[in-house]
């Protein structure tokens, strides 16, 4: 079975698995591992079918790359950005010894909204999205892109950076990006959260208009964790708030040695 890549970043004493989000690539969240380069060893992961692992034939299902990326790193913090969180908060809830504390970013454990849930994306988006990957997938990853810079201080500069790198490792599989449009309408981590005994951190962007912050905020009740907003952040805050948010990881590692 061909594997996940992973790249080691950093030379710090404190292990942390990042992984991505939904089209995108470990290399989008290389401001973050700069910033964090001294306090952290950081096993960055491209997701199958995205990046350097393209051509990877694990599933992309939460548990299967959660019990990958365990077999590759050793015990550390796991932080998952946007749909990379249902991976790092799925390995925290199967595979404990693998994950210390676990920080998810932007993410949610329920993507769709539903009457007990107002805090989702309307479904019929969703749906859409599928629709559209189907028929344009390159144009329909860029309207994503756009969507998740919304709200931040720069959208156009930040909608940019995030489309130069999307295609800098190739592009996407588009089988699996349909994959991950699929497990985002159907996910529901939210009655597992209580049962999560890790530390968690649930770093959201107050401007986020994909994930709601308050999404994040009832999840770290719900898992008895602690929450963070990053002020003038959208759903990327690792770009042009990478200091920040190594910040807010660092002191709640420290608060967790």
């Amino acid at each position: 079975m061909s594997g996940l890549h992973i790249e080691t970043h950093g030379s710090g004493a404190i292990p942390l698995v990042m992984i991505h989000g939904w089209a995108m690539h470990g290399g989008i969240l290389a401001p973050l591992a700069e910033a964090l380069a001294d306090r952290c060893t950081m096993y960055v992961v491209d997701l199958p079918g995205h990046g350097y692992s393209c051509h990877s034939d694990i599933p992309l299902e939460p548990l299967a790359c959660a019990r990958a990326i365990a077999a590759a790193t050793p015990p550390a913090v796991w932080l998952g950005w946007s749909m990379g969180g249902l991976v790092a908060l799925t390995a925290a809830l199967e595979l404990p010894g693998a994950v210390r504390a676990v920080a998810p970013m932007c993410s949610t454990p329920r993507f769709v909204r539903s009457d007990d849930w107002p805090y989702g994306n309307d479904a019929a988006m969703v749906r859409q999205l599928a629709t559209d990957l189907e028929a344009d997938y390159k144009a329909t990853v860029e309207r994503f892109i756009a969507l998740e810079a919304m709200g931040s201080a720069d959208p156009r500069a930040e909608a940019r950076r995030l489309k130069d790198e999307a295609f800098s490792r190739g592009e996407p599989d588009p089988r699996v990006l349909m994959e991950g449009i699929r497990l985002l309408e159907t996910t529901d981590l939210r009655p597992r959260l209580p049962g999560i005994r890790q530390p968690t951190l649930w770093i959201a962007g107050r401007r986020d208009r994909i994930v709601h912050p308050e999404a994040m905020r009832w999840s770290a009740d719900a898992a008895g964790g602690r929450f963070e907003e990053i002020a003038h952040a959208g759903h990327a805050p690792f770009i042009g708030h990478a200091a920040v948010v190594a910040d807010v990881l660092t002191r709640f590692i420290d608060a967790h040695p």
